[in-house]
């Protein structure tokens, strides 16, 4: 399995794809953006990579990491 990021963009025809990073063909194609993103957790979760949200006009939304994160977030001390 490759590590490459996994995202989730949106179509000029309307509905939403799945994509590998670098790869030419969508990897799946939904009509719902909820839809794309559960396709896309999964093959995040599966690939150790990360899930990389667009909105509508295909600008950066969220990013989830399901790999190993090289700068994991400190815990705050109260």
């Amino acid at each position: 399995m490759s590590k490459k990021n996994i995202h989730v963009t949106h179509r000029q025809t309307g509905d939403w794809a799945v994509i590998g990073e670098g790869d030419d063909r969508a990897s799946s194609r939904h009509t719902t953006q909820s839809a794309a993103i559960a396709v896309g957790r999964e093959l995040a979760r599966r690939n150790r990579s990360e899930l990389v949200i667009h909105d509508r006009e295909n600008r950066i939304r969220d990013k989830d990491s399901y790999g190993n994160d090289p700068n994991p977030p400190r815990d705050r001390k109260h």
